[in-house]
């Protein structure tokens, strides 16, 4: 079972603010990596390298991202296309705003394992009643976030996809719906799972420790077609 994470963010900002004295795309890059998630694409507009030096051995490929005017599902659809392209097998994945900075890694093992027992929903974690982010989105409902009009905020996107098909899990770790402009050590504490979220349990994937070594040089962006 391949679930691929795909990191959006919107300006280059996002991806480099500080996560705890590294930039948040790469803490995100990380953790997801850690949990289990493969392959990780980053999708960001990096005009001066910036981004790409910031992952810089890092287990993740940066992409250009789509045209801004065609709107936030098709910079999702940008990042999943990526990580077909670089793992062919990918089953979902992960749609993980850059800003979401403290989801921890016990999460993303979560989702995988709740894909695992229920393949064609969309699943988003919660907190405590409140829906949050990464939502994993199954390739089957790849076509219901093609079809997305433009200016639908992701949000909204995420609303949308529940309703035509999904679910909600109580992951309690607040990293889900509490963002990286509020510093690590004010979260509440982490709660982990009110119940089980799959049959079985798997073992989390490598740390970033464990992985195998990455080239040391940054990546160079994966260009948009038609650039």
């Amino acid at each position: 079972m391949t679930v691929a994470a795909v990191v959006l963010a919107a300006a280059p900002a996002s991806a480099l603010a500080d996560a705890d004295g590294i930039p948040r795309a790469r803490r995100i890059v990380e953790s997801a990596w850690s949990g289990g998630a493969l392959p990780v694409v980053v999708v960001s507009f990096d005009p001066d390298g910036a981004v790409a030096t910031a992952l810089a051995g890092a287990p993740a490929t940066l992409a250009e991202p789509a045209p801004a005017e065609a709107g936030p599902a098709a910079q999702m659809v940008r990042g999943i296309e990526v990580a077909i392209g670089l793992v062919a097998e990918t089953e979902a994945a992960l749609v993980w705003p850059a800003r979401m900075g403290w989801v921890g890694p016990e999460t993303v093992t979560s989702l995988i394992e709740a894909h695992g027992t229920d393949p064609g929903a969309v699943l988003r974690p919660g907190f405590h009643g409140e829906a949050g982010w990464p939502l994993l989105v199954p390739l089957g409902r790849l076509g219901d976030l093609r079809a997305m009009p433009p200016d639908r905020m992701p949000p909204d996107i995420a609303d949308a996809l529940i309703t035509i098909g999904g679910r909600i899990v109580d992951l309690g770790d607040p990293g889900t719906t509490i963002d990286g402009d509020t510093p690590r050590t004010a979260l509440p504490p982490y709660e982990g799972p009110s119940e089980p979220v799959a049959d079985d349990a798997h073992e989390w994937g490598a740390t970033v420790a464990e992985a195998p070594e990455a080239d040391p040089d940054r990546p160079a962006a994966i260009p948009y077609p038609g650039d």
